[in-house]
């Protein structure tokens, strides 16, 4: 193999990350389990949770309004006197909110003012406060994984995320579309040796160790998909995929979906969004269902960077906004329930005349949450969230 052929194929290994530890494919030592979903670009949260009361609501948005609930399939599933559910999620998630494991927290996110969709993630996943000193490259899922010992954290994504970032040594492999390596056996084991010895040699060789652990893991389900055993559209294989390993290896989860920047024909009960959160739907009811016994542990938290503006734009969509709402699910979760404060969605309520306020600050709410899971103690919470004051809502 020529020197060329050896940097094409270390180009290639994107299975997994070389930066990782060596105690991968253990049975969690953390009995609970976490896995953070991260919709990047910003989710349009009053198409999901409809304010149903709100006779604003519908004078903001005449073409992309949810209607309220009803006997038409179109509209809104009726969860409060005030809020409904988008109908895509009728068969997917909102038989998991009725048996009460599954809540939605309105009103949630950053008090990050830029709307610009890379500073607000990267805000939201370091996960420090916004004034004052701040670590980068330290993420506040790796500072969880540091904090819960025996944790076995894993990024589910293309590259490691900047949550799991820091001190910690976190792996991360993207499920989406496993296939056959680009680097195969007799490859890897040309360029392990050539490293050997190097102070790259011990993360080349781990690197090359977990991409087979991993990909062993997952090659009865592979076989099966080939034989259409297994739908495989669009987030509910990922979703699957990351359920096989989370139940019996990892404790601590990350994935990120995008493609929830709906500037342009939105659409309402049908159209762009409606697939989008179909899909998302599927996948996460297919996670559940996956992780078998293990989902009275897990616990699942649907995140993105901000909301979107209260009224509709000249393109029947939705622009850059502030206040979202977050999901809660899983078998401990005290579900069937709008939790967190609230306030009445009418103009005078909005912030800056066009969003959502923030009411429950994300490090408050996760910080809560977090410690309600794992009993972590306040020092333990000030060094996942330095500074915050966590909120407990009620949600474990």
């Amino acid at each position: 193999m020529q020197r060329r052929e050896v940097l094409t194929a270390l180009a290639g290994l994107t299975a997994l990350s070389l930066t990782t530890s060596t105690r991968l494919m253990a049975a969690p030592a953390v009995k609970s389990r976490l896995l953070v979903v991260f919709l990047r670009g910003g989710y349009d949260a009053c198409s999901l949770l409809v304010p149903v009361s709100s006779s604003f609501y519908y004078a903001s948005r005449p073409d992309i309004s949810i209607a309220r609930p009803s006997s038409e399939l179109s509209s809104a599933l009726p969860l409060t006197a005030d809020w409904g559910l988008h109908p895509a999620l009728r068969d997917s998630l909102y038989p998991y909110y009725k048996n009460g494991e599954l809540a939605f927290v309105p009103f949630a996110g950053t008090h990050d003012l830029s709307r610009s969709h890379f500073e607000t993630q990267d805000s939201m996943e370091m996960g420090q406060a916004l004034e004052g000193h701040k670590t980068y490259g330290s993420g506040f899922m790796n500072r969880l994984a540091t904090v819960l010992s025996g944790s076995t954290p894993m990024a589910f994504t293309d590259q490691l995320p900047l949550a799991f970032q820091g001190s910690a040594k976190v792996p991360n492999t993207a499920l989406r579309s496993l296939a056959k390596p680009s680097v195969d056996a007799r490859q890897s084991s040309i360029i392990a040796s050539m490293y050997q010895g190097t102070p790259m040699g011990t993360q080349v060789s781990e690197g090359f160790n977990v991409r087979d652990e991993v990909m062993r893991e997952m090659s009865a389900e592979m076989d099966a998909a080939s034989r259409k055993a297994i739908s495989a559209k669009g987030f509910e294989l990922e979703a699957r995929r990351i359920a096989k390993l989370m139940k019996d290896s990892y404790n601590l989860g990350f994935v990120d979906v995008g493609g929830w920047d709906s500037h342009v024909n939105q659409g309402a009960a049908t159209g762009y969004l409606a697939s989008r959160l179909d899909e998302l739907g599927v996948g996460l009811a297919a996670f559940a269902h996956e992780m078998g016994a293990a989902w009275r542990d897990t616990t699942v938290v649907v995140m993105s960077e901000f909301g979107r503006t209260f009224r509709q734009n000249g393109n029947r969509g939705t622009d850059h906004g502030h206040g979202s709402v977050f999901w809660v699910m899983g078998g401990s979760v005290q579900g069937n329930q709008i939790a967190g404060e609230q306030v009445r969605v009418e103009q005078a309520a909005l912030f800056q005349n066009r969003d959502f306020p923030v009411l429950n600050e994300y490090r408050a709410t996760l910080g809560g949450l977090l410690q309600r899971q794992y009993a972590l103690s306040s020092s333990q919470i000030d060094s996942v969230f330095p500074g915050a004051k966590p909120r407990d809502l009620g949600l474990l």
